[in-house]
């Protein structure tokens, strides 16, 4: 069944819960659709670097009992359900590994096709974030430097003018640091897509922060999962 509600990708501010299928079980997805429930968090991207489908398909179901829109993260070509409401379809941009820049997206496209999600073409730049994440190991790629926005920057314009209709700046789960604020306006300069930031995000200030400096979106997961209060506190 698919979400009623509608995902408005240009809208100044919003906050998105990504869950990780691979983590945890029943009780703890049921325990982070009720935190799903605060105003705040319009979305959810349920993904991960590695995954076993038949854990996804039961997340999605209970993710979809939240009634927001549930969107997947793939890490590989085999993540793929029609439970969902849509895909971002990631290009790793700031990898050199052509398994995660069009090879992936080769050996998925007919079932992409045949899924009916509504799919949308994402740059996905990974940043440092100061210590090696899951997605830097499986796709055997380097994060762009943290102190090198320009860098970033292009990369993303690179994207755009690719004709790809998100870009995703991301840390990795886990990371020690967030996306620098630097880094989001020097993309937000260069773009004039939505912009999506997650990885390393502990506190609200680094999220109003990330939305400042021209985020669209802050996707947020292991805080919650560290500190369910994480939005009793928030003022």
């Amino acid at each position: 069944m698919k979400s009623n509600a509608r995902i408005d990708w240009n809208q100044d501010k919003g906050l998105v819960l990504l869950i990780d299928p691979d983590f945890g079980g029943e009780k703890h997805w049921r325990e982070m659709v009720q935190e799903a429930q605060n105003a705040l968090v319009k979305m959810i991207f349920v993904g991960g670097s590695f995954l076993h489908k038949s854990q996804l398909e039961q997340c999605l179901a209970i993710m979809k009992e939240s009634g927001l829109p549930v969107v997947l993260f793939p890490g590989s070509s085999q993540q793929i359900s029609n439970q969902a409401d849509g895909m971002l379809l990631l290009s790793l941009l700031s990898g050199r590994n052509p398994e995660f820049l069009i090879g992936q997206h080769v050996q998925a496209a007919r079932a992409i096709k045949q899924s009916g999600l509504e799919i949308w073409p994402t740059a996905y730049l990974l940043i440092d974030g100061g210590k090696p994440t899951t997605v830097s190991y499986i796709s055997n790629t380097l994060p762009l430097p943290a102190d090198k926005p320009l860098l970033a920057s292009a990369t993303a314009l690179a994207g755009e003018l690719l004709g790809m209709q998100l870009v995703y700046l991301d840390a990795g789960s886990g990371a020690n640091r967030p996306v620098t604020m630097d880094t989001i306006a020097a993309v937000r300069r260069e773009v004039k897509v939505p912009i999506i930031v997650g990885g390393g995000i502990q506190s609200q200030s680094e999220i109003e922060q990330a939305w400042s400096a021209g985020a669209n979106w802050v996707v947020i997961g292991n805080v919650l999962e560290q500190n369910p209060s994480f939005f009793a506190d928030w003022i």
